[in-house]
């Protein structure tokens, strides 16, 4: 049986702005973090090819 190694994991970013705007579609990224570092939710700014422009995408799950 193969032994996991490692703390990375793979997180779900979505905008929080667009979720509130009402507006059709969203914008979600997919990227890693470290589990033993950060061990609570991260929150990036991130852009929103929607809006057009910067917003915060905080992790969701």
């Amino acid at each position: 049986m193969a032994k996991k190694k490692g703390n990375r994991v793979q997180v779900i970013l979505e905008c929080t702005e667009h979720k509130e705007s009402g507006m059709a579609g969203t914008s979600r990224y997919i990227t890693t973090k470290n589990r033993k570092n950060t061990p609570e939710r991260l929150e990036i700014k991130k852009y929103n090819p929607i809006l057009k422009r910067t917003t915060v995408h905080k992790e969701i799950k």
